[in-house]
Formats: C-alpha cells, structure tokens, sequence
C-alpha cells in the first residue's frame, strides 16, 4: 500500500506485439502490463492514455489490443483470467461514435443488448437504465441525428456497457472539443472508471491536458530504430506512473504545480520522437 492505493492482479498484458504492412514495420515488441488499482474504501477502475505523434501506430495499436485486427506475432491478454483477446470481448467507442440512424436510442441499445444475448424484457430493461445512468432518458425515442455530438458520446459508451467487459477502448475521444466539453468528457470517463473495480479504460489521444487530467497512468508511444540506424516500427518508450506523482484521481489536477511540469515533461519527450 502506497500513497493510498494497492497495485493487484494484471487485468491486460501486452506481449510483445508486432505488426507489419508489407515491408513497413508499424509496430515493433510493444510491451506493458494494466494492474488492478484499488483504493480504500472507493470504486476504483483503470484509466490508461496512449500518446504519441500523429502516424506513429496508435490507432494500429488499438486495433490489436481491441481484437479488431491480429499482430504478426505477439499476443494481448484480457480479464482476470488473462485469457487472448476475441473481437467483442472488448468495448470499442469509435471517434464518430458510430449509431444506427434509423433506429431510436432505446432501440440502438436494445439491438447491443439482443446481440450480446439478453431477453426483449431484459434488453428494454438494461436499456433503459443506461439511458437513465448517462442523462439520455429524456431522449430515448429521438434519432441520433438530433443529438449533440456530447450525447451521442454518451450514447455510444452506454452501447458498450450493456454487459460487463474488461476493457473499454476510446479512439480520440477529445478530437475536436472545446475546453469546456473536454472537461466534461474527462468527468464522463472517471465516471465510468468509477462502475466497475474491473474495467481498464484506454484511451488512444495525442492531447496530452487531457491525458494528464483523467488518466492514471500515460503510455507514450514511439518510433525505435535498430543499431544501425534502421526504422523498427513503434513501440512504449516510456510509461509515466500519475498515480505516484500524486496525480490521478485529484478534483484539480490542472491546478497542481506537478500538473504543469509533468506535461512540460511529456512535451519534452515528444519533441525527441
């Protein structure tokens, strides 16, 4: 026990995960491990920012991790069990929050609930209190055309929790935000951070406030070359712990003097990408 939280059981390990397009090395033995954060007395789930310069493999690498696409070699393990990922088994929430447009709210989740295999009465029921969870109930009979853009963000990760799952992976999900709706999409995923003791969110961004407001931990991905000065594709060339910094978890982190010099610090390494 340190600085108020416990580091338990590894809940995704990433092994040596290599991915190559034609002769174009994109990824190269990406390695790391997500642990079980709990905390006295406070629900507490994982909250994991992936950063790195634009086309350095962060999406690619979200793909793997989410079971959507395989490595060349290497493998990703889920769960408790840390059993290999299958496509579905992880939740994805796509940067345009993908919804089908014909159908309602209630009836966009009602269709993941069938999917993952519950009853019409069950479906409606799980619906209906997601839709309740996330401030959507009011619109449960609107299309998604005639939500915001915050409210079909809402709507797209309550689509991923119908049923417990592992992990919850969020492709850019600060792309092209205001300040203001930035903060709340923060305030959003410590909330769901905060359902599930179990669930490890990630999060692949290149806005490192952001990162540095929500997350626990900061991945920083990038391009390695050999000895003899040969591109190898990309890999976590550092991880910066926010727990130990005293970092995660605060109300006004922006507002610490370590906020500031923990991003000056990511900016630094940026620069040497």
């Amino acid at each position: 026990m340190a600085c108020g939280y416990e580091l338990k059981e590894t809940l995704l390990t990433l092994s040596k995960l290599c991915l190559r397009f034609g002769a174009r090395p994109v990824l190269s033995e990406v390695c790391a491990e997500v642990r079980n954060v709990t905390r006295p007395g406070v629900l507490q789930g994982q909250v994991v920012a992936v950063l790195g310069p634009s086309g350095v493999g962060k999406t690619q690498l979200l793909r793997l991790i989410s079971g959507l696409s395989l490595p060349d070699s290497g493998q990703v393990l889920v769960g408790r069990e840390q059993t290999p990922v299958r496509c579905g088994r992880v939740g994805v929430v796509a940067q345009q929050y993908p919804l089908f447009e014909h159908r309602t709210l209630l009836d966009n989740l009602a269709v993941a609930a069938r999917q993952a295999g519950l009853s019409r009465g069950e479906c409606l029921s799980k619906s209906r209190q997601l839709l309740a969870r996330f401030a959507l109930e009011e619109h449960a009979q609107a299309y998604p055309v005639t939500l915001s853009g915050g409210q079909r963000q809402r709507a797209a990760i309550a689509q991923q929790l119908i049923l417990p799952k592992p992990l919850l992976m969020m492709d850019e999900p600060f792309s092209g935000l205001d300040p203001l709706m930035t903060r709340e999409v923060c305030r959003l995923i410590a909330e769901v951070a905060a359902r599930d003791e179990q669930l490890t969110i990630l999060l692949v961004t290149h806005d490192i406030s952001a990162a540095l407001a929500v997350a626990d931990t900061l991945w920083l991905l990038g391009r390695v070359r050999t000895e003899t000065g040969e591109p190898c594709g990309a890999r976590i060339v550092r991880r910066f712990d926010l727990m130990e910094r005293g970092l995660a978890w605060h109300p006004d982190v922006t507002r610490l003097p370590e906020f500031e010099s923990t991003k000056r610090e990511v900016e630094a390494r940026f620069g040497e990408l």
